[in-house]
């Protein structure tokens, strides 16, 4: 379905116009003053593939963050780490477990079909209980599952088996993994035993759709369907459509937007921002031209790892790490002396977000290795 008579009238929002909308919905251009809870709710999760990067997530995006206050959401079982968009493990809270789970399911189920060499004569059903039984009756590691299920499947390759329960159940990582400076080894058991309610059937996408917007907005179909690790979602965004404003980008890809969303002016000068690996921002369009300069697309990631990634102006400008004794910056290009005292300034007042009894030292240098 094309729909070139909206596409073709539609108002051009450029990059940093997008940039801007972007950044602003992602809490980045200004320390919010929001709770951890409000915050992870407004941004639909955040990416959690590791322990820390949800709190540097927040400790970039929130005025007054302390880690403790993520950690306590997690330990009272307000939030929890599970596999939802894009198959990867994010920090959601407890009401959008249960919602985005269920919603995601067609992708786990893709996933669950490469494995079906390794899953000959498994009955997936039979699996899925026994598995449930083993981990509602007491957390277990992926070793213990696998183990445990192997001894029914002898035959059976043991990893597909192991994934088959991952992709059939809605795992959740129990605490204390996932807390601040506390975080222990993965054990799982399934987000209705530990939150205490059932899920619903998967829910239409329209919900998540407004939501998406509001948080990476404005987006086009495929952004959305990258972020969430789904396909055929044009249908939500023509229910939608009505109530919704388009525009193009430089490209003339449609776009779709909130119309009370905010769209800064391009011009609205966007502080440095130290992200996390992994961070949604990145992740979470198509077309990451809106965030990545092209002469960068790729500069962030070494193999499978992430980088930990600095903007500067609104868009990828370098890289950092933490070393036992100093902020080590890498910026990508020559900065100028403005921006470099800018760049230390919001380093320093991420250490105090998150290391406050530590003494660093701020330095430029290479970061990759």
């Amino acid at each position: 379905m094309t729909h070139t008579k909206w596409s073709s009238t539609a108002p051009v929002l450029g990059t940093r116009a997008l940039n801007r909308a972007t950044l602003d919905r992602q809490l980045l251009l200004r320390p919010a003053r929001m709770s951890a809870a409000d915050a992870v709710e407004h941004l639909v999760g955040l990416q959690a593939q590791n322990v820390r990067p949800p709190y540097y997530a927040l400790a970039a995006r929130l005025d007054g963050f302390a880690p403790e206050e993520l950690s306590r959401l997690m330990a009272d079982r307000a939030a929890v780490r599970i596999v939802t968009l894009r198959s990867t493990l994010h920090t959601h809270t407890a009401d959008d477990c249960l919602l985005l789970r269920p919603l995601v399911q067609p992708a786990r189920d893709r996933e669950l079909v490469t494995f079906r060499k390794g899953l000959n004569g498994v009955d997936l059903d039979r699996l899925t209980a026994l598995a449930r039984d083993l981990v509602e009756a007491e957390p277990r590691t992926m070793a213990q599952l696998r183990e445990s299920l192997r001894q029914q499947w002898p035959d059976a390759d043991p990893q597909a088996l192991a994934v088959a329960a991952r992709c059939r159940l809605p795992l959740v990582q129990v605490t204390p993994r996932g807390l601040w400076e506390r975080s222990g080894q993965v054990r799982l058991t399934t987000a209705e035993h530990w939150l205490g309610r059932a899920a619903g059937p998967a829910p239409a996408p329209d919900e998540v759709v407004l939501r998406y917007l509001a948080a990476f907005g404005p987006a086009s179909v495929k952004d959305m369907q990258t972020w969430a690790g789904l396909t055929r979602l044009r249908e939500a965004f023509e229910r939608l459509r009505p109530g919704l404003v388009t525009f193009r980008d430089d490209s003339g890809t449609e776009l779709f937007d909130l119309p009370d969303a905010p769209r800064p002016d391009p011009d609205t000068p966007a502080p440095p921002r130290f992200l996390p690996e992994f961070d949604n921002l990145l992740l979470s369009h198509a077309d990451r031209t809106r965030v990545v300069p092209p002469e960068h697309r790729g500069r962030s990631w070494q193999g499978n790892l992430a980088h930990r990634t600095l903007l500067v102006d609104g868009f990828l400008a370098g890289l950092w790490r933490l070393d036992e004794d100093a902020l080590v910056i890498e910026p990508f290009g020559r900065l100028t002396r403005a921006a470099r005292d800018e760049v230390v300034a919001e380093g320093e007042r991420m250490l105090r977000t998150l290391h406050p009894g530590t003494s660093y030292d701020i330095r430029f240098g290479a970061v990759r290795t």
